[in-house]
Parts: structure tokens; sequence; C-alpha cells
């Protein structure tokens, strides 16, 4: 994408997931987690996989046993991606997973149980250098707090995530991130903005339980793209009660919507009207579709008419301008060469993936130019 962000993000110490760097001035990582029993081996590998495949920097499994933990072992063994392990309550598990190759553990040090239980715990994540999650929910509070507060509130929330702050601080560890997740959107941004003034670890970025595709990724937006605008946010899950990789999906495009983050194509089409020269719609569904693979950051612009055709175009490293008899293609903003409406999406379906191949060619003598500088 063209243009930097404007938007200056908080300050975080960073950790590291595995080879990812979370917090600090390190990209806001996407992430996702997988749905499959975790027992079923191959089912949650291929899972783990379609969502790192569709560009997830850290996936999430969780591990509610300790015949969950063995199925993770050899999990592990099968993906490259960083995992992070869904923890709850028994701290043997967090253990094994620990001895078995874990990136980042989500696990609440309030809920283990004694300190000696949590020390084990935080020793260990200490000598294999494991981060460690603090995950609050709003529907998860414990009953001192419901007590306290009547209800799910944005204080409960923060409180409930420092009690836990407390306990690894106690330890001398602090190589944590933290969530403060509400299925309510201004309960949870209310409560992330509450917590970014508090500590100085980075932050896990969901509206959780969010709801289905088109619901969720309403919500998710709404909810995420005002925290990301505050700065706020180093790491983020959108949680759809869908396909994972949908997930993966929309919290790229929140992402590169503000100009946080760029993860492939960024599609500008118009909505349609009756002055389109060709089907749009039908267009975007196909393109989207078949040029799911391509990593490479670029603007591709898709407009049906004259109007605003050209204009999107030339900001563009490809376009698509409607007109009459023929379409026009602009390549890096110039007009280029014509196009008839008779196949043409497989002519333009190769003119983006060529110019994705010479954008990436360009960076990597870049960066090999910037690498030359740097040892001479």
């Amino acid at each position: 994408m063209k243009a930097e962000s404007p938007i200056v993000r908080r300050k975080s110490r960073q950790i590291w997931v595995g080879s990812v760097p979370v917090g600090g001035d390190a990209p806001i990582s996407v992430q996702s987690m997988t749905n499959t029993d975790t027992c079923d081996v191959d089912a949650t590998v291929a899972q783990v996989q379609a969502i790192a495949d569709a560009g997830a920097d850290i996936v999430r499994v969780s591990v509610p046993s300790l015949d969950a933990a063995e199925a993770f072992r050899a999990i592990r063994a099968r993906v490259s991606v960083p995992l992070v392990a869904d923890i709850h309550f028994d701290h043997k598990i967090a253990l094994k997973v620990a001895e078995y190759g874990v990136d980042c553990l989500r696990i609440n040090p309030g809920n283990i149980g004694r300190d000696e239980k949590v020390r084990e715990v935080i020793d260990s994540a200490r000598d294999k250098g494991i981060p460690i999650r603090i995950g609050v929910n709003a529907g998860s509070l414990s009953k001192e707090l419901q007590r306290k507060y009547g209800e799910p509130t944005p204080e409960a929330l923060v409180e409930s995530a420092l009690h836990h702050v407390d306990i690894l601080d106690k330890f001398d560890y602090q190589d944590f991130k933290v969530s403060v997740k509400a299925s309510e959107v201004f309960m949870a941004v209310a409560a992330y903005r509450l917590l970014a003034k508090q500590i100085e670890q980075p932050l896990h970025l969901g509206i959780t339980e969010a709801g289905g595709l088109r619901g969720g990724t309403v919500k998710s937006a709404v909810g995420l793209g005002m925290l990301l605008m505050d700065g706020i946010g180093d790491t983020i899950r959108v949680s759809l009660a869908a396909d994972p990789v949908e997930e993966v999906k929309v919290g790229f495009d929140i992402l590169k919507s503000l100009k946080l983050r760029t993860n492939g194509i960024n599609f500008v089409a118009c909505p349609s009207c009756s002055r389109q020269n060709f089907d749009v719609v039908g267009t975007m569904n196909i393109l989207e579709q078949r040029l799911e693979d391509v990593r490479t950051p670029m603007d591709v612009a898709v407009i049906g008419c004259i109007v605003n055709g050209p204009g999107e175009a030339r900001e563009a490293d490809v376009g698509l301008t409607g007109a009459t008899p023929s379409n026009l293609i602009y390549l890096d903003g110039e007009p280029d060469h014509k196009v008839s409406n008779t196949d043409f999406i497989d002519h333009l379906e190769q003119v983006i993936r060529q110019r994705a191949a010479q954008l990436e060619e360009a960076r990597a003598r870049e960066d090999e130019a910037t690498i030359a500088r740097s040892t001479s």
C-alpha cells in the first residue's frame, strides 16, 4: 500500500512467540484458533496448515487434557507455524506442552492453583523462553468479581487481568501479553483502553464470541478498528463462528484498511450500477477466490465505468476500467492496453500475477542492496 498509516501505536514491551515478535515496533500479528478435536491429530494438523496458508502468523490450539497434550506433541512435530496452547486449571498440561515445544502458553496464573504450581509453570516458561498470555473473558469472571460488580464491566475485566499480572510480577516474570475480551463491543473497547494505560506488555485484541461470519466480521471490525485507531493492539484474533481461515482473512482486511499491515491484494472495487460495462460483482467474486494465494502487497482497482475508473486506476498497481467498446487496463497508474469483455478475467488474473512477480523481484533487489550497504 502506498501511504503510511497515520496511526501512532502505543509503546509496549516486545515478546517473541516462536519466530514472531509481538509488541514493540513489530507488525501487528494475526492469529486464529483451531476448532477441531485436538486429539484428532490429522484433522488438527490440516486445519493448522490451512490457517497458516491463509497468512496467519500464529495459531492457537486448545489443550484441555493430558491426552490432548500428547496429541499436541505430534501436531507440533508436523507444522512450522508458531503454536499457542490454550490451557485452563491443570498446570501439568502446561508443563507437558512446554516440554513438547509450545511457543506460547495461554494460561491464567490465578486459575492454576497454589503458588508452587504457578512457580513450576513460570520456571519452565522462563527456562525455555516461552511467553504467557493472560486471557480474561467477560463470560468467565471469578465469583468474587461477579459479586463485587454485579455484572461484567470494563473495570471488572481489568481488575481480573491485573490480578493475574500481579502473580507474574511476584515471580518476576514479564514476558507476557494480555487480553480483556467481551462480546459487547463497548465493554471490550473500554476495558482495553483502561488496561493500556496500566501495563507495558503487549495487548492481544479480540471481540470474543462475536457471532457468525457476517455479524461477527462487522462487530470485530468496529471494535478492533476503534482500538487500533487509538494505537492500541499488538496482535489480533477475529473470533467467528465460521471457518478459522475466514478469521485470518478478516483480520488482515481490518489491518489493511487502516494501513497497519500489508498482506496480499488490496482490492478497490465499485459496488456497480447501470453504468457498468462488465459484471463487477461477478468479476470480484472470481478474482478474490483465484488470487487468495497472492501474498504480495499491491493495490488492484476494478471499476465498472469511466466516471471513477481512471482516477482509481491511476492510484493502483493494476487497474481495470470499464469503457466502450473495450475495457482499459492500467499498469502503475498509466493506461496500458485494452481488453474486451470476452474472457477478460483470465487475462486480468495473468496481468495481476505478472505484476506481483515484478514487485517481488523489485523488493528482493532492494533487500539485497540494503544488505550490501550495511556490510560495506
